[in-house]
């Protein structure tokens, strides 16, 4: 899932915008201002409601901290329905014209399934074309048959800076499903630092699963 941190397709021009400034205009920010800003947290917090056929409709609720290098992340309904999850990760970071954001993550898992999970979240973005991927896989302590792999991946293209779209695929336990992976299509508008998306998993079966998804940075 895009989690809330802006997408390479809106953040590149702006670094290039904001770099470019930069270099043309000396800063008129106090040295203790501009150090403030660099330990301050970059937020985001984003919500997935699923509408699922025959199952249980469900929210998933994401909230992101960042901070250099550091990277917090917490997740509910996540692995499984009432089940929460907490993250720690590595922020790195490299391209110019290809870039490429990686953050390898250990995390602990409690609530109805309880664990510990190493993931990651990665994203390639070229021009319009962004590439994301999140996975984990989670070694149950209580039962070795939960242990599972779990997997969200979407390829986008953004035509316009507000408008987005592409497909998605999805490797899950949460609610049932006969497929080892779902796909669809999605499409998204972007306002600023807000994302309204809505993905549509698996149109081909009798009923389809409906995603509604919700990111704000700040």
């Amino acid at each position: 899932m895009t989690h809330v941190r802006l997408p390479a397709r809106m953040a590149l021009p702006l670094l290039l915008v904001t770099g470019a400034a930069t270099a043309q205009t000396p800063s008129t920010t106090p040295p203790a201002a501009q150090a403030a800003e660099r330990a301050a947290f970059a937020w985001s917090a984003s919500a997935y409601t699923y509408l699922v056929p025959d199952g249980a409709d469900y929210l998933l609720p994401i909230l992101t901290g960042d901070r250099g290098a550091l990277h917090l992340e917490g997740r509910y309904n996540y692995e499984a329905l009432e089940a929460a999850s907490a993250w720690v990760g590595y922020n790195l970071s490299t391209g110019s014209e290809v870039t490429l954001d990686f953050t390898p993550m250990v995390g602990g898992v409690f609530g109805s399934t309880t664990g510990v999970a190493l993931g990651y979240e990665a994203t390639v973005g070229w021009k319009t074309l962004e590439l994301y991927s999140e996975g984990e896989y989670l070694f149950d302590v209580e039962d070795p048959a939960g242990n599972f792999f779990y997997n969200w991946s979407q390829l986008s293209f953004a035509p316009a800076e507000w408008v987005f779209f592409g497909i998605v695929t999805q490797r899950t336990r949460v609610y049932d499903t006969d497929r080892e992976l779902n796909r669809g299509p999605f499409v998204g508008f972007a306002y600023r630092a807000v994302n309204l998306t809505t993905f549509v998993i698996n149109p081909d079966d009798a009923a389809a699963t409906v995603i509604f998804a919700v990111e704000v940075g700040f």
